[in-house]
Parts: structure tokens; C-alpha cells; sequence
């Protein structure tokens, strides 16, 4: 059996599947092995499993063995065994460590890495993963490696004829299902004579 994955937020007493035999008298389910950190229960007359505690999405998946059993024959009976994914649910948002960086540029550089952020995503697979943009300022100044986080100047500055200092918001983006979440960061670029 594989039912369809649970959330990691489902609660204690949700229904996870129902194993059934093909056998003309009554027989007994249990679960046999395989759920030592105790997530499921079964019922021992319909062979419907539940969730009996909260899940720890770091745990899973969880593959269990259930037993049908004759109730009159010990000795008659069959295994099965259950295979249960749990979906990482996005909890968290992007974090960057400050949300005000400060760098400086000297004027007249070729286009030049100026600083690499680092934002953190408390989620695990795909919904912890980060893309990096720039949400404004500094106009065509700047861009962001999506991948790193470094942010680089396009183009050489000039500090007489030019402003002497930028500002521009940055977000990391996670790749949430069903949701995407942002952070963001407000970089301070000051250009050096």
C-alpha cells in the first residue's frame, strides 16, 4: 500500500488508508513492525489506519508492516506492507542575517562583484531552496546572481557625476509549494572617489 502523501501539519486521528483482505471469516489487523516511533495505529476490526501523534516530516518516509490474522486460527494470517511520504509544508521565510547591508565601490571599476548575500530558509527540499532578485533601486546599476546572491555593478561609476550612494532591496525567494515566500535585504552602496 502507498496512500497519497500526508501533510506534516495533518493532525493526530487523520485517516491515512484502510487495508483490506479478501477472506470469508473475520479476521484481526495489527501493525507488526516498522512503526517504532508509534505515527499510526490501527483498527484491529476494520484495518483502518490513523495518525496517532504529530509528524515529524524528518522521519519520513516510514515504511510499516501490517498483519491480517485470522480470529479464530493464529497460525492463518498475511503481511503487508505500508509505505507513508509525508509533504514538507512551507513554514518559514527566507531570512537574511541583516536587513541592511553596507558596501563600498571605488569609482571608475569595470563591472565587479560588490557583495555576496546569504539569506536562510528553515524548510527542507524545494521549499527551502532560493532564488535571488532585485526588487528596486539602483536602477540598471546592478544585478544579482539568482543562484549566489552576489551582487555586481553593470557598468563603471563616476563619483563627480554621478550620486555617491545606492540603495537597493534585495529578496530571496523560496520555491514554496503552495506558496512561495520572500525575504529582503536593503543594500547601501556607497561609490568611493
Amino acid at each position: 500500500y502507498q496512500p497519497a502523501p500526508l501533510s506534516e501539519k495533518a493532525l493526530p486521528d487523520t485517516f491515512v488508508v484502510q487495508i483490506g483482505v479478501l477472506y470469508k471469516a473475520p479476521v484481526i489487523y495489527e501493525i507488526v513492525s516498522g512503526n517504532e516511533k508509534e505515527y499510526f495505529f490501527i483498527s484491529s476490526s476494520t484495518g483502518i489506519i490513523r495518525t496517532k501523534k504529530n509528524l515529524a516530516v524528518e522521519d519520513f518516509p516510514i515504511i510499516f508492516n501490517v498483519q491480517a490474522t485470522d480470529s479464530s486460527h493464529a497460525g492463518i494470517f498475511n503481511e503487508v506492507s505500508v509505505k507513508v511520504e509525508v509533504i514538507d509544508e512551507n513554514d518559514f521565510p527566507p531570512v537574511f542575517p541583516s536587513s541592511l547591508v553596507e558596501a563600498t565601490l571605488k569609482e571608475n571599476l569595470s563591472p565587479t562583484p560588490i557583495v555576496q548575500l546569504k539569506a536562510q530558509d528553515n524548510d527542507t527540499g524545494s521549499n527551502g531552496l532560493l532564488t535571488y532578485g532585485i526588487l528596486n533601486g539602483g536602477g540598471l546599476k546592478f544585478r544579482i546572481d539568482e543562484a549566489t546572491g552576489t551582487l555586481y555593478s553593470t557598468a563603471p561609476f563616476d563619483y563627480e557625476g554621478e550620486p555617491t550612494e545606492y540603495q537597493v532591496v534585495v529578496y530571496a525567494e523560496d520555491h514554496g509549494i503552495p506558496e512561495k515566500k520572500r525575504g529582503y535585504c536593503t543594500v547601501v552602496i556607497k561609490i568611493i572617489d
